[in-house]
């Protein structure tokens, strides 16, 4: 049975993300730099009622997301409620959320210290430093984490920021360099994820193969599968894939600026098109009871209103 190419349909080529559209990209890139933000501050909405945003807030967020696939909010009068984060992604359409193996009975996941995960490799479970990446890398594509939302109910002593960049930023960059780094990268074999047997037979996750870049072929929006993880990624060996990968890492290292870095406190909450992320080690206080929470909720659905303009 062939295979289909996600990125030949109609919608896919007329999609500035396209390399078969130079006029729509050009368009597309004009206006992605124009007043592109380069304080974190500017991407930070408060919220009065999580549960009922007015329109005001609604649009400030909504604004943000459209320019950068991001939003930090604040809702002090619910720090520490789960609902208040659900209410959030559904005030935006956020509806299909990913039932992971380790996700809680409601389907979000309460992220903390826990030592039984953090034997099993789940490096999110342990308070070491995560590397850079998009959720969901390792999921299937009928299973792609399109949104994703986090909600701190409580950060660590100290430690525990986070790194941000939007993704479209990335490819933009990457795109300007060298186009044919593009080609590759969005090329159906480049990175594998290998099977994960650590959880046993039972809850095995068979390899999965496939692009860091995609276009959707509804909407034309750009995806990105990423990881920076060494142990548990597979790339293409060919030379093209080999100077791709080296510069996304150039990017993410910062050499372009782009990247915003933000520690949640208690009752502000990250809402994004999965956008590329970073975090790093945290100490928790035993002695005065500080233990690092966050609410992680991912997403099928992209954040509504977020198509990209061209």
């Amino acid at each position: 049975m062939a295979v289909t190419d996600p990125t030949s349909s109609a919608r896919s080529q007329q999609s500035p993300f396209s390399l078969k559209n130079e006029d729509g990209y050009k368009r597309w890139r004009d206006g992605k730099l124009q007043n592109y933000p380069s304080r974190l501050e500017e991407l930070l909405v408060e919220l009065d009622n999580p549960y009922a945003l007015s329109r005001n807030e609604h649009g400030a967020m909504l604004s943000r997301v459209r320019k950068c696939n991001f939003v930090i909010y604040e809702c002090m009068s619910a720090r520490e409620d789960k609902d208040a984060a659900r209410a959030v992604g559904q005030a935006f359409g956020l509806q299909r959320l990913d039932p992971n193996l380790l996700a809680d009975d409601d389907g979000i996941t309460s992220l903390t210290v826990v030592p039984g995960k953090s034997l099993r490799g789940y490096i999110p479970y342990t308070d070491k430093r995560i590397l850079w990446h998009t959720d969901g890398y390792y999921n299937p594509p009928e299973r792609q984490i399109r949104a994703m939302l986090l909600h701190c109910a409580t950060p660590a002593a100290t430690g525990g920021e986070n790194g941000l960049m939007d993704h479209e930023i990335a490819y933009l960059l990457i795109r300007e360099h060298n186009p044919d780094f593009i080609r590759a990268l969005m090329a159906q074999d480049i990175m594998t994820i290998p099977e994960n047997t650590e959880t046993g037979p039972e809850q095995l996750r068979p390899a999965q193969t496939g692009p860091v870049f995609s276009i959707d072929p509804q909407s034309g929006a750009l995806h990105m599968r990423y990881t920076a993880r060494t142990r548990s990624i597979e790339w293409k060996q060919d030379e093209l894939t080999q100077e791709a990968v080296r510069f996304l890492e150039t990017v993410l290292a910062g050499t372009f600026g782009y990247i915003f870095r933000h520690r949640l406190s208690s009752g502000q909450g990250l809402l994004c098109n999965n956008v590329l992320h970073s975090r790093t080690a945290f100490t928790d206080d035993p002695d005065t009871g500080s233990q690092r929470l966050l609410f992680r909720a991912r997403y099928y659905d992209r954040i509504q209103g977020t198509e990209p303009v061209y």
